[in-house]
């Protein structure tokens, strides 16, 4: 245990927690009678179909459904500088590094307007925030994908690559096929919050501080290796 990290915690936390909270939300909305269950074949002619902005859509699964997302994006934010402060010296291309960065940081961004904005009541932003929380936060996952092969970081490079996309879920959604892309809309969001837990595997290898001094010229290293404290 000496060399673990107890920033390695942070990620498997953040996903378990938005996981848990989103699934509140959902069973919430069908107590209340809002949403049909996932595991209907058909869906009920009274009920919506059990899409996550449906089920945060209606009081009191979306005065939760505010909550977490704001939480998710300020905790995911926070998580992907300190990937990025990990990458900083260890990625061949800086450039790309900076990107993966402001994609998420975007996607995050895109998470409080899905969880601000309800779909029935200001459709057209909530559509552009889930556009970039699952679009910009499917390009991170395959940024970060690319990182962990080529940086491979303690040799674990190979450990772990999810594939995401949500190209199935809109597909399905233009074919009126709510159903299935509402469990696919599911099915993504779960693989996403995967994919963050696995940076722990990365993370027990680092220990990050903020320093305050106050002499300008004094430097210090972001990130750092557990075995030199």
């Amino acid at each position: 245990m000496r060399n673990f990290s107890p920033w390695a915690l942070l990620p498997p936390i953040y996903s378990v927690f938005t996981a848990v909270g989103l699934w509140v939300v959902y069973f919430v909305a069908v107590r209340n009678e809002k949403i049909t269950h996932l595991s209907s074949q058909y869906r009920n002619g009274s009920l919506y179909p059990p899409y996550i902005s449906v089920a945060g859509n209606f009081p009191p699964a979306s005065c939760l459904f505010s909550e977490i997302m704001n939480l998710a994006a300020f905790m995911g934010f926070i998580i992907a500088v300190l990937r990025y402060l990990q990458l900083k010296n260890s990625v061949v291309k800086p450039c790309l590094n900076v990107i993966s960065l402001v994609l998420f940081s975007l996607g995050c961004f895109g998470m409080t307007l899905v969880g601000n904005y309800q779909l029935f009541g200001e459709e057209m932003i909530h559509n552009l925030g889930a556009l970039m929380t699952f679009g910009l936060g499917t390009l991170f996952c395959w940024v970060q994908s690319y990182f962990t092969l080529k940086a491979n970081l303690k040799n674990e490079g190979t450990k772990y690559l999810i594939f995401n996309s949500p190209a199935a879920d809109f597909s399905l959604m233009s074919q009126r096929l709510h159903m299935d892309a509402s469990r696919s809309q599911w099915a993504l969001v779960m693989l996403i919050l995967i994919f963050i837990s696995t940076f722990a595997i990365e993370f027990r290898h680092n220990r990050f501080a903020i320093v305050c001094t106050d002499d300008p010229s004094e430097t210090f290293s972001e990130a750092y290796e557990p075995d030199s404290l």
